[in-house]
């Protein structure tokens, strides 16, 4: 079936400078080492906001004659583009947000291949060489800001949520923009759409022309989750682990609305850092809420991280069901204690550098059928480590049920099999269970088919 598809040619808008012939070369190198195919597919994704896809394999496959290149001129470049998605045009004028957004991808791309990854001076292998690498592609996009007090809420949640949930998002990112607070999310639909929509409304009330609605992702996750075109900051780290990394060195407090296995990664990789031992001492205000009728939902994941990270764990956020000024006034209290806190030890507002992050949360994890069988589920290992442990597993389910190569390695080679202790798999396999009966798997409307197999 053919989809409106729009040609154009734009020119970058401040948001780009000139680039080098070696780096449109990169870029426009189709082959295995080149640049070329992120960038097309992170584009397309950007172009596609809006719109009910959240497989990455539909969309590269609904849009195959999808073509954008880089023509360079001599005051500069221009992005020549075939087969655009007509969503991301009004009249036949691209939507001035998602202009920005193409370029940003471009900035992104380029300076994670020329800066980071072929840069000796960062050595990935090293905790301080990725969390280094993080802060120079954050800093580099333009969204560190030295000069603001504290007041960054990252909200997680998932992109397959029930209108009374999204709307309950946008309430809470409402009675937050009524308090000043900016909003950080993975910039997809659903739960990290409705606070954005929310805090606008209430930061345009308070008169606030400055409001920062920064969106991270990252390129396989991206053509699932769309930027929605309210974001006027986005960012596209390398991969899931440096995005996790990055909403927790740049957000001030976090608020977790429902979602499915990728909510319940985020929540596996927060505790996981906040039950290092290095971290006990450091305020960081994590807020899990939703409406009545997800309360449910909730004792669920309560349950859970009871049953697999201990009480201890529970100690580390609070369950605020219907009540999004509770919620406001909650992260409002917390950031206030996060600002005097690093304010007593001069330690930056912009980026959480005194955070422990141990390199289990930063290792890239690629969620191939043997790296899913042989994850380490039990016991008997320090609980943060744990923690690292089901992040993968969930990363694996995410990477399962949305991105492209993951769905194509299922259709090739069946189930991921998951291993563990009985204590660990049992409650694994109900809160898995229970995101498939209420539909937090897939967008409205899909039949969901599991891409695991949970093995007691």
């Amino acid at each position: 079936m053919e989809h409106d598809v729009v040609d154009t040619l734009i020119s970058p808008e401040g948001q780009l400078e000139i680039l080098s012939k070696a780096e449109v070369n990169k870029l426009l190198d189709t082959s295995q080492g080149g640049l070329y195919n992120i960038f097309r597919n992170c584009a397309l994704a950007v172009l596609n906001c809006g719109s009910t896809i959240d497989d990455g394999k539909e969309l590269l496959e609904r849009y195959k004659s999808f073509d954008i290149s880089i023509v360079q001129r001599e005051r500069g470049i221009k992005l020549d583009i075939k087969g655009a998605p007509a969503i991301a045009f009004v009249d036949g004028k691209m939507i001035k947000g998602i202009h920005e957004h193409l370029f940003a991808v471009l900035r992104d791309i380029i300076f994670v291949s020329n800066e980071v990854t072929d840069n000796s001076e960062f050595d990935l292998a090293k905790t301080e060489g990725i969390t280094d690498a993080v802060f120079h592609i954050l800093r580099n996009a333009g969204v560190l800001k030295p000069m603001l007090n504290p007041n960054l809420v990252v909200c997680w949640g998932g992109h397959s949520i029930n209108r009374a949930e999204y709307n309950y998002s946008k309430e809470v990112g409402y009675q937050m923009g009524l308090r000043g607070l900016d909003i950080c999310t993975g910039c997809g639909p659903g739960a990290m759409k409705g606070p954005m929509k929310g805090a606008t409304i209430g930061h345009a009330k308070q008169r606030m022309a400055a409001g920062r609605y920064l969106g991270i992702s990252e390129p396989g996750i991206i053509a699932a989750e769309s930027p929605n075109p309210i974001v006027n900051e986005l960012v596209i780290m390398p991969d899931i682990e440096k995005r996790l990394e990055a909403f927790v060195r740049t957000g001030h407090g976090i608020v977790v609305f429902p979602g499915g296995a990728g909510t319940a990664e985020e929540i596996l990789y927060i505790l996981g850092i906040l039950l290092h031992p290095d971290n006990a001492d450091i305020p960081f205000p994590l807020v899990f809420t939703g409406p009545e009728t997800s309360r449910e939902y909730f004792v669920q994941i309560n349950q859970f991280i009871h049953d697999t990270l201990g009480p201890e764990a529970q100690q580390r956020y609070k369950i605020i069901v219907d009540d999004p000024e509770l919620v406001a006034r909650e992260m409002q209290a917390g950031i206030k204690q996060v600002r005097e806190f690093r304010k007593s030890r001069s330690d930056a507002y912009y980026y959480n550098w005194g955070l422990k992050i141990d390199q289990e949360f930063q290792k890239p994890f690629a969620p191939t059928h043997e790296n899913m069988r042989n994850l380490s589920l039990h016991k008997n290992q320090e609980v943060h480590l744990l923690a690292a442990n089901l992040r993968r597993a969930f990363s694996g389910v995410v990477a399962g049920n949305v991105k492209d190569e993951g769905i194509r390695a299922i259709e090739k080679y069946g189930h991921f099999e998951i291993h563990g202790d009985k204590q660990i798999m049992g409650p694994m396999d109900e809160l898995l269970a229970s995101f498939v009966a209420q539909h937090r798997m897939k967008l409205a409307g899909k039949a969901y088919t599991p891409c695991y197999r949970v093995i007691q």
